[in-house]
Formats: C-alpha cells, structure tokens, sequence
C-alpha cells in the first residue's frame, strides 16, 4: 500500500476515532497540509505513530476546551494535574481507537505513550503534516496535526 494510502486510511481513521471517543456533536472540518513549525498555544497531547507509517498525532485545543469535554465525560469540571492527566488519557484513547480503525483497513500502527504538553511551545522535524480542525459544539476547537516522517 502507497504512503498517500497509508495517510488517507490515518486521517479517515482519525476522523472516525474522534467521533467515537468524544461524545458531543462535532464539525469535523476538511484536513489541509502544513508547513513547519507548528504551534501550539495553549495545552496538548503528542503521541507517536511506529509501523507501517512513522510519525505523530498531536490533539491541541485550550484547556477550557479539554476541561470541558473531561466535564462531559465524567459529571465534573477537570483543572490543574487531573486535567492534565485527562488530556493525555483522551489522545491515548482517539490513538489507541484509531489503531483499531486502520487495522481493519490493512494499515498496522502502533503507538507510544502520550506526552502532554502544556504552555506555547513549537515543534519542527516533520517530512509532511495535516491539519484536521475539529469545531465541537458548545465546547470550542479542537486540532488535530498528524505529523509523517519519511
């Protein structure tokens, strides 16, 4: 199967994790390339990709954003270690949903353990990256960068 395969069964894969993961109504907007370095603002998740395609998925939103969506899915507001720890237990859980998702496709994955990262921070290193923004509904923005190393 062709790299270009391989990312298109990955985005449409992630695209299905999110939806399965996150219990709330979301717009999931159409993904687009991006150049280095990436940016993230406020708080996020990164997690390896290793197998048959080589890379990361990085989950960046605000911490409003993921505190609201921890609140949705546990009955409680989520701040400080516990939202942290929810951040990273939430790009564990749309990872680990989408290895699933691809392997029904014939695209075998694995993934690393998440890294949190909170504060502005940059990140450069990657051969291609996508950028799928998510909109979910009474909630704020979501973004998905899924990063491709050659």
């Amino acid at each position: 199967m062709s790299a270009s395969k391989h990312i298109q069964t990955i985005l449409n894969g992630t695209i299905q994790s999110l939806k399965s993961v996150i219990p709330l109504t979301m717009d999931i907007k159409s993904p687009s390339l991006m150049v280095q370095p990436f940016e993230q603002k406020e708080m996020g998740v990164l997690i390896g990709i290793i197998g048959d395609i080589k890379g990361r998925i990085i989950v960046d939103s605000t911490s409003d954003c993921f505190s609201s969506i921890g609140a949705t899915m546990f009955g409680m507001p989520l701040e400080g270690e516990m939202l942290e720890s929810f951040t990273g237990e939430l790009g564990n859980m749309i990872a680990g949903n989408l290895c699933t998702s691809v392997a029904g496709n014939g695209v075998e994955i694995d993934i690393t353990p998440p890294t949190v990262i909170v504060g502005t921070t940059r990140l450069f290193g990657f051969q291609h990256a996508f950028k799928l923004p998510v909109e979910i509904s009474g909630v704020g923005e979501l973004t998905v960068i899924l990063t491709i190393d050659e």
